[in-house]
């Protein structure tokens, strides 16, 4: 019977699978957006972060002392600061956007110690004032090496840049950034000096990050620049939340999501049923029971869901790690993938409204009545 239903009329069964799998595709990537923001943990080295800025805003800049006093708070081991300089590189392209950030060669490594760079490189980036460490991904994308020259358009800052590339540090998951010494941009616009937009400090245990917090805050209470300090999953998930309410957002199109597959499946399955109404008069003339019939029907409709399902995860995994790498830096999480939680949730999704969707047309179907199914034409 459910092979009757697909050889019967392909075209229907096919545009419906590929229906669903679009939209289990969308799920998919709502899924693991999800799980990237807020379900996710993240690695030993990032829980042991902090970020320390202005309480009010970003735009507002930190003095340069607060570094020295932040590494007198116990349990910190090292304090860089950071100052997004972003600008232009070649155009406004996405395919040309990545973060490029002013920091202190000297102490940067030790407080971002997930990323892995030759010891001669860290001392050449070092020495060099205009030297630059750049990700590995972002090498192999355009083709450099090192001892390459890259020019920045100045954006935020009304300086360019002019940088060499010494250094390359590996990452996993990737993070397609440039990173160079604060004080080439200091030189270039004195009116930064002594100044940075934030300060990223490693702290010796992840236990002590709410406490260190804390005393952090406390001591900078009573002066013109009060800090916020806070974990750096805390500090990405503020980037998120000033695009708006993005969990109901996810929730929202979850829904519209699995509306969308519903409505689909059970259109199907109704023009199935009303397609083969007098063959189901038949088989229940030749003894099937009504439990016998509407099994039959869901299990078509369950067929059809899950094998969309299945076709939409599959395709989810290479686009979503596309998206990771293309789009980097656009609000797309760096470690976002498919993984078997993900993978699974959304076939049961598929499972769930398989059944809901072809209950009804298939009750219906159970209960016809053998001589008006016989004296059906259509």
């Amino acid at each position: 019977m459910v092979r009757g239903m697909y050889r019967r009329n392909l075209r229907r069964s096919l545009l419906t699978m590929i229906s669903i799998s679009f939209s289990l595709l969308l799920l998919t990537l709502m899924i693991c957006i999800w799980r990237s923001f807020y379900v996710d943990q993240v690695a030993p080295e990032a829980s042991r972060r902090l970020i320390i800025r202005d309480r009010v805003s970003l735009a507002f800049l930190l003095p340069a002392y607060y570094r020295e006093k932040i590494r007198a708070v116990p349990g910190i081991t090292a304090v860089a600061p950071i100052t997004w300089f972003q600008g232009r590189y070649i155009d406004d392209r996405a395919e040309h956007f990545f973060a490029r950030v002013a920091t202190d060669p000297d102490e940067y490594l030790k407080v971002a110690s997930d990323k892995i760079t030759p010891p001669d490189q860290v001392k050449a980036w070092q020495q060099d004032r205009a030297g630059a460490l750049v990700d590995v991904t972002l090498m192999n994308k355009y083709g450099w090496k090192i001892g390459d020259h890259i020019h920045i358009q100045g954006t935020i800052f009304p300086v360019d840049l002019d940088l060499n590339i010494r250094a390359v540090y590996h990452r996993d998951p990737p993070q397609n950034a440039l990173y160079f010494n604060t004080k080439y941009l200091e030189e270039a616009w004195p009116e930064f000096k002594g100044q940075a937009m934030w300060y990223s400090a490693q702290i010796d245990s992840a236990d002590h990050v709410a406490s260190a917090s804390k005393q952090i805050d406390d001591m900078f209470r009573n002066s013109p620049w009060q800090t916020k300090t806070e974990s750096e999953k805390a500090f990405q998930l503020g980037f998120v939340a000033s695009l708006g309410n993005v969990k109901a957002f996810i929730l929202g199109i979850c829904g519209a999501v699995m509306f969308a597959i519903m409505l689909v499946s059970a259109n199907t399955m109704a023009m199935s049923v009303r397609s083969r109404t007098r063959e189901v008069a038949v088989l229940k003339t030749l003894g099937f029971t009504r439990q016998r019939v509407l099994s039959i029907f869901v299990s078509e409709a369950i067929a059809l869901s899950v094998a969309g399902g299945v076709l939409g995860v599959l395709v989810a995994i290479p686009v979503i790690t596309g998206m990771t790498h293309r789009f980097i830096g656009l609000g797309i999480p760096l470690d976002m993938k498919v993984k078997a939680p993900t993978a699974g949730l959304a076939l049961l999704v598929a499972l769930v409204l398989g059944i809901v969707s072809g209950y009804l047309p298939a009750y219906r179907a159970s209960r016809m009545n053998i001589v008006e199914g016989l004296r059906h034409i259509g």
